[in-house]
């Protein structure tokens, strides 16, 4: 059974070990970024309790990142 992720769980992950940082936050969503090479990454994560599923995976994949690597931080 998959792990619940939180909002704010999520940032922690993507910051401290995909090397994404914090460029704004309004309201409950948080846009992150990072440089790779000659291109930027960015995306969204929402500061909700739980993250669906969908949500979680659409945030991976803007990021590039997959879940399996991402799973590996909880």
């Amino acid at each position: 059974m998959a792990k619940t992720v939180s909002g704010s769980q999520c940032v922690k992950i993507l910051c401290r070990f995909f090397g994404f940082f914090v460029v704004r936050q309004k309201g409950s969503h948080v846009k992150l970024k990072r440089a790779s090479g000659a291109r930027t990454l960015m995306t969204v994560v929402p500061l909700h309790r739980e993250l669906a599923h969908g949500t979680l995976h659409g945030i991976l994949k803007l990021a590039e990142i997959e879940e399996e690597s991402f799973r590996h931080y909880l």
